[in-house]
């Protein structure tokens, strides 16, 4: 037996009145980013009875939050060795376990420690090893 979901369809009439009543914008303030909170809030509290219109309205004030928030609270990148000790933290391995992908124990240690950048080849290594992006080890490679 085959259960049909009901789609629910966006009724435009509503969702404007919606829109009318929010007025989302694109946040430049804190105080912007505030009020949207603040709207998004009530629309949580709501749970799983969010009418198709206020699911809209909750993607559409996260995506604004989202792109306010990357802008105002930017992560700076890590440096490699830092990414480095956290996943050895994070996973139990020892700095003799990276000697295999980054070399001798001199070279291991300065690496890890962050006295010496690992190469391209060693951050490819490194990203198998731990399986992330190369991308955590390379990109502070390049501000150097």
């Amino acid at each position: 037996m085959t259960v049909l979901v009901e789609e629910r369809k966006l009724d435009p009439v509503r969702y404007g009145k919606l829109l009318a009543k929010v007025l989302p914008t694109v946040i430049e303030t804190e105080e912007e980013n505030e009020r949207m909170l603040c709207e998004v809030k009530k629309l949580l509290k709501k749970g799983d009875t969010l009418l198709p219109e206020e699911e809209k309205l909750l993607d559409l004030l996260t995506e604004l939050i989202e792109v306010y928030e990357q802008k105002a609270y930017p992560i700076p990148p890590a440096p490699p060795y830092a990414v480095i000790q956290l996943l050895m933290e994070e996973r139990g391995v020892k700095q003799i376990d990276l000697m295999p992908f980054l070399g001798s124990s001199g070279v291991t240690s300065e690496v890890v420690r962050g006295k010496r950048l690992p190469s391209k080849a060693q951050a490819k290594a490194l990203a198998e090893f731990f399986g992330v992006s190369p991308d955590l080890f390379v990109a502070s490679l390049e501000e150097k």
